[in-house]
């Protein structure tokens, strides 16, 4: 009965961490933006498509990845200072995200784009089957830019307010 408790208590103290709390919260409220963002833009019909874009949707305005990682890297540096060395690992997890972000999985859209067309022109020319790949789309600078701001301001929200 002990264990349960103290099993308890510490999921609530996890819970509770302002860590989390800024990563999480970062990371829904870009979600939300970029929800908001394409349901303006494009008619959403039902709710499984709204809480499809609200928890999987990459890419677009703004960066939910930035905004979760520099919330993580903001209230470190708060909590632990900028001289520990869970700053600096969390601050260069962050960067490799961020590049990432804006590099890698860009690149890899632009590439998947790009076998798809292939794939249809030769699925049409020699009547074979063909089935696309998924084009995962990066970040524009600026969209990871954006959920760098949303994540420092919410993280600063917590430690401060």
């Amino acid at each position: 009965m002990n264990t349960v408790n103290g099993n308890f208590g510490a999921f609530i103290s996890f819970i509770q961490n302002p860590l989390f709390l800024s990563g999480l919260t970062s990371f829904v409220f870009a979600q939300f933006i970029k929800l908001t963002i394409a349901t303006a833009v494009k008619a959403r019909r039902n709710r499984k498509e709204l809480l499809k874009a609200l928890f999987w949707k990459t890419g677009g305005m703004p960066s939910s990845h930035a905004a979760a990682v520099s919330a993580l890297t903001v209230t470190m540096a708060i909590q632990e200072g900028i001289n520990s060395d869970l700053f600096i690992l969390t601050l260069f997890f962050s960067m490799i995200v961020l590049r990432d972000a804006v590099g890698v999985r860009h690149s890899s859209g632009i590439q998947a784009k790009t076998l798809n067309t292939l794939g249809r022109a030769l699925s049409e020319r020699f009547q074979i089957e063909y089935h696309p790949v998924k084009e995962v789309q990066g970040h524009k600078p600026l969209e990871v830019i954006v959920g760098c701001f949303i994540g420092f301001f919410i993280a600063a929200a917590y430690a401060y307010l």
